[in-house]
């Protein structure tokens, strides 16, 4: 009777503690799952938030802020995919909310003046910036602090803000253009000119940093060229806005010759410089 007393026990402990390794288990194989979905979805939003269109990603963070509203991380990326999609004014409510997060960081706050900035709101977007601790100094900060600037027509501020920010980066040319203009609209054409030719320099592939600086040469009555490299296209592009320049300044006719010298240049029918020399041979028989 004993002995069938002590077997029982025993059978009872063996099954207690198979129980117990199979409940072991299940929580290691829940917690190993768990990890490998943290991974997976890490890497998903990493995609999402380079590779992938920029609508989809909005439609992915969007559902995943909805299962995991604490996570700022999927906030994050449903601002910055909303900016990648073009839709600043969207982006702005999403941001605000990633501030206002315990975990919000000063990237984030000028993640936010950014989005203000793209829907045209400056004021706020220099009280965003004022926030930002002085000793927080990115590339970014100083680009915006630099654009409001401009927007408030401080250049010293401006161009000091766009100095630093030259400073802060590898690839400048972005900025270099943008201090270029900044130049072109207070009327400093020489200095608008070296900047948007230290831009081209840092990227021969920036379209809009030649057409300023040939608006730039325009400006002073300089109507040849400038020596940087451009396809035969760009070429064609840049002689029809050389050629507007000359008639903005009352050569009528190195404008029309520019013009015409595009539309000869370009590998195809240059239907714009076409349309602008027929207007302007049109205006002048009237």
């Amino acid at each position: 009777m004993r002995h069938t007393l002590i077997f029982s026990l025993c059978l009872a402990g063996v099954v207690g503690l198979s129980a117990c390794d199979q409940i072991r288990g299940k929580n290691q194989v829940d917690r190993a799952l768990s990890a490998v979905n943290a991974v997976d979805q890490n890497n998903l939003s990493d995609i999402m938030l380079t590779v992938a269109d920029p609508n989809e990603a909005v439609t992915y963070f969007t559902r995943s802020v909805k299962e995991s509203p604490d996570r700022i991380d999927l906030r994050r990326g449903l601002a910055t995919s909303l900016i990648r999609a073009g839709r600043p004014t969207e982006a702005v409510p999403v941001w605000k909310k990633v501030v206002a997060h315990p975990e919000a960081t000063n990237d984030d706050q000028v993640d936010l003046a950014d989005a203000l900035i793209r829907t045209g709101n400056w004021d706020e977007a220099d009280k965003v910036l004022d926030a930002v601790p002085p000793t927080f100094e990115t590339f970014k900060r100083y680009r915006l602090e630099a654009m409001v600037a401009d927007s408030d027509k401080e250049w010293k501020k401006a161009d000091s803000f766009y100095e630093i920010a030259v400073g802060l980066t590898t690839r400048p040319a972005g900025v270099l253009n943008n201090w270029g203009y900044s130049k072109l609209t207070r009327g400093d054409f020489s200095d608008a000119e070296r900047l948007f030719t230290d831009a081209i320099r840092n990227d021969e592939k920036l379209f809009t940093a030649k057409n300023n600086l040939v608006l730039a040469r325009g400006a002073q009555r300089n109507y040849t060229l400038p020596v940087i490299p451009m396809t035969q296209v760009e070429r064609a592009q840049l002689l029809h806005t050389l050629g507007l320049s000359a008639v903005k300044q009352g050569d009528i006719s190195t404008g029309k010759g520019l013009l015409r010298e595009a539309i000869d240049t370009h590998p195809q029918h240059f239907e714009a410089a076409v349309r602008s020399l027929r207007a302007l041979e049109d205006n002048v028989t009237n």
